[in-house]
């Protein structure tokens, strides 16, 4: 009873079994490996300026990053219009819309990344249809370069681009752009002036979530990309599995996290909701530089107010001329998006029943031989199984300390709850190369790499991070006054959260064990650090398979992952339907 007291008194000391994983297997061995690349007790710098004393690390940081930058820059170019257009279109078809960018957003980026290679290979796709209509006499070099690089991690990471921006252009109020009309501005401006600031948190948001994710990137360039597009992410995979000193490791990796941390510091994190202002500010004070201007601006912006107005009063209550171009315009636009992000999926789902030796589109007969290759080979279902126990386990463990963490954190001071969360989700936030040496660190401590337990504690550092992100935002929603009934009915602290709480958060805590499985099912860069590969997962096993022989079986399991998400949206619906609670405290409110 005196626990149970103290945790309602102090409910930040929730977070503590949440912190405890963190601190042990990812942020104690951080803090290790960086004073192993200062070479403490001793402390220099002569690791990082042998980094830099040589051009072909330079060389490849700096390719690291303009590769980060160019596909942060497509999906923003893409994804911004899509997100849009998706925001303005009707209930249904913005569920159906977002539905669509889901699905492969959740689908393994193996699978997608092998979707790429049966498309853009020599025997591919494309080489094959043009070969077949006689456009070309021989295959053309589309796979393994810098563009095949491009495509392959802007559809990785479009997704990632579109969600955020959606969820904040939901939140602006569409009466802010009925006002600019209302006072004379056309669409466009409205559009500039208006939506497009009020915009700027999602871009900002989307862009520097995809500029840091693809600075870690590994397993892409490698398969698509040459000898010539190696990010420090291979180089720092090679390291590891060459000669693995350890001072040169925790060098790359934190010049890596540097940049990430740069990237940062720049753009900002701000939980606060105020990016609004500061960007009416930052107007603000580039407008002061032009002090000169604003007399001239108001001249000749007096002429044609009059033609403006009486323009606007014969148009308000016309339909547009060119909105019904522009209407075929923006869904031709978004059904390419659409294809491009869906098609390579279906191109797998369909070669993978092929009869024929190797895959072809379209296949010439249909077989199931590569599923049955598949569920009669024991090292690929025994991958799979072993993927289902582990992904199960961080699922487990995840959603306990995660969901634990997100109600203490809500339960906090802001500032305390915006530091804690910021360090629980840390892992998510920075490359995931540096996560895997980290854990990789912490695991050798441990004893534990080369295990499924090990594994299990490396994959639990991310999934928990998702976790208490997508169960502080169902708290966020959360009515505390029925928790406050409760006590007034003189209910403790734990029986309020079994009979109140718990019931009201539930497809929240779901759908946070859903993506912590997914996250951990999918995962193979740490696992190919802290396994050794004496623990083979099924991402694992396929990645081997991508880099060694091509086994069309790939295809058979590539289609079954990228089923995978359509079946967990399906599980989210039907349980966050289902599991609405039907009667809760009876509480009644005037």
């Amino acid at each position: 009873m005196r626990l149970q007291y103290d945790f309602g008194q102090m409910p930040i000391l929730l977070t503590v079994p949440a912190l405890a994983v963190l601190l042990v297997v990812f942020g104690i061995p951080t803090v290790l490996l960086f004073l192993t690349s200062l070479n403490a007790p001793a402390v220099s710098v002569a690791n990082y300026q042998a980094f830099f004393g040589q051009p072909a690390n330079v060389h490849v940081l700096f390719q690291t990053i303009e590769i980060s930058a160019v596909a942060t820059i497509a999906c923003l170019i893409v994804g911004y219009p899509t997100a849009y257009l998706i925001v303005v279109a009707s209930k249904r078809l913005r569920m159906v819309l977002l539905v669509l960018v889901l699905i492969p957003y959740l689908t393994s980026f193996l699978a997608r990344t092998y979707a790429w290679l049966v498309i853009l290979g020599d025997n591919g796709l494309i080489n094959n249809l043009l070969l077949h209509f006689g456009l070309i006499s021989n295959p053309l070099q589309l796979i393994f370069n810098r563009m095949a690089v491009y495509i392959g991690i802007v559809h990785i990471m479009l997704p990632m681009m579109i969600l955020p921006l959606v969820s904040v252009m939901m939140g602006i109020d569409k009466s802010l752009i009925s006002a600019a009309r209302s006072m004379g501005a056309r669409p466009y401006t409205a559009f500039w002036r208006v939506f497009f600031p009020l915009s700027l948190p999602g871009v900002r948001s989307g862009s520097l979530l995809v500029f840091v994710i693809c600075l870690g990137f590994y397993i892409t360039p490698a398969a698509l990309g040459g000898l010539g597009d190696a990010m420090l992410s291979t180089f720092i995979a090679a390291q590891v599995s060459s000669g693995f000193d350890m001072a040169d490791i925790a060098t790359s990796a934190f010049i890596l996290l540097a940049v990430a941390g740069v990237v940062l510091f720049m753009l900002g994190i701000d939980l606060s909701g105020t990016q609004g202002r500061l960007v009416q500010q930052a107007q603000k004070s580039w407008m002061a530089w032009l002090p000169s201007f604003s007399k001239l601006k108001s001249y000749l912006g007096g002429f044609p107010a009059l033609y403006r107005a009486k323009r606007w009063t014969t148009q308000l209550y016309q339909a547009g001329g060119d909105g019904h171009l522009l209407k075929i315009i923006g869904t031709v636009f978004v059904v390419l998006v659409l294809a491009y992000l869906l098609f390579p999926e279906i191109v797998v789902i369909i070669m993978s029943f092929s009869a024929g030796s190797y895959l072809e589109f379209p296949p010439s007969s249909l077989s199931l031989q590569w599923y049955s290759s598949f569920f009669g080979d024991p090292s690929w279902y025994g991958a799979a199984w072993t993927s289902i126990q582990i992904g199960s386990a961080v699922t487990v463990l995840s959603t306990i300390v995660g969901t634990l963490a997100a109600y203490g954190l809500s339960r906090a001071t802001p500032w305390m709850r915006g530091s804690l969360t910021m360090v629980i989700i840390t892992p998510i936030t920075i490359p995931v190369i540096v996560v895997g040496v980290a854990t990789y660190l912490g695991l050798v401590n441990l004893r534990l790499t080369g295990t499924q337990t090990g594994i299990v504690l490396a994959h639990s550092v991310g999934s928990t991070a998702y976790v208490v992100v997508i169960v502080s935002a169902t708290l966020a929603n959360f009515d505390r006054r029925l928790e406050q009934a409760a006590h007034s009915m003189r209910a403790g602290p734990f029986q309020t959260f079994m009979r109140v709480t718990l019931p009201l958060i539930r497809p929240g805590i779901i759908a946070g064990a859903v993506f912590a499985f997914l996250n951990s099912f999918d995962e193979v860069v740490i696992t190919s650090l802290v396994s050794g590969y004496s623990v083979y997962t099924l991402p694992l096993k396929m990645w081997e398979n991508i880099r060694n022989e091509i086994d069309p079986t790939v295809a058979a399991v590539a289609s079954l992952l990228t089923l995978l998400p359509v079946l967990w949206l399906i599980a989210l619906y039907v349980t966050g339907w289902r599991l609405r609670p039907q009667h809760t405290l009876p509480v009644h409110t005037d």
